[in-house]
């Protein structure tokens, strides 16, 4: 087996065990879409029209949860120093944990979301562009909590400087992500935003193992 595939299966298995974190995201986008119609009321019309930013929304959030396992526990035990020192370059390492990520919070994410939506009266001619967009839009939602989580690791407390630091640069997805939905929803040409969201996720992966091996390189000095 590769080194780089060896790190990928280390990163999953890391990430599904009792306590990695990968549940805990799913966990939360689960109860946030089903308790949304309790506390919107049991206006059908009003749950279909909010559905696609309730979905999003829960899938941004439920991905902001584990970010800041994901370089932290290997800083404590001194694996990031080894890897940092590894033939692998920093950047392929970044772009592997990415990936676990992705693996491990996105996906699960992507597949719960069309059933979840049914809850929400979504109508039926969105759900296909839902799952479409969730499978285009999560990675740039990993990538850049990467870059995040190599920013803050190793600072004391530093989950709520990194949500602080990530929220705002997973606007454009969310809009984006969302809009691709209700343009769906209600029978309009969702292709304008569906463009515009999958060039926000190939932009951002393009730039974000160098900025964030940076970053890591920064703190390990």
């Amino acid at each position: 087996m590769s080194p780089a595939l060896a790190l990928l299966g280390r990163e999953v298995r890391l990430a599904t065990r009792a306590g990695g974190g990968a549940g805990l995201g799913l966990a939360f986008f689960l109860i946030v879409v089903l308790m949304a119609p309790l506390g919107i009321g049991p206006d059908q019309a009003l749950l279909g029209r909010v559905a696609p930013g309730i979905v999003w929304t829960a899938a941004l959030l439920a991905c902001l949860l584990s970010l800041d396992r994901m370089f932290q526990a290997d800083l404590e035990d001194g694996t990031l120093d080894i890897l940092a020192l590894s033939p692998l370059p920093l950047e392929l390492v970044v772009a592997l944990k990415t990936l676990a990520h992705w693996l491990t919070t996105g996906l699960p994410l992507v597949v719960a979301a069309p059933v979840l939506a049914l809850t929400l009266n979504l109508p039926d001619q969105a759900l296909g562009l839902l799952t479409l967009s969730l499978l285009v839009g999560t990675p740039a939602l990993s990538a850049l909590g990467a870059i995040g989580a190599g920013l803050t690791v190793g600072l004391r407390r530093g989950g709520l400087l990194l949500s602080l630091l990530v929220l705002p640069l997973y606007v454009p997805t969310l809009i984006f992500g969302a809009q691709v939905t209700g343009y769906a929803a209600r029978g309009l040409e969702s292709g304008p935003p569906m463009l515009l969201l999958a060039g926000t996720t190939l932009l951002t992966l393009a730039i974000f193992p160098w900025v964030t091996a940076a970053a890591l390189r920064i703190n390990l000095r």
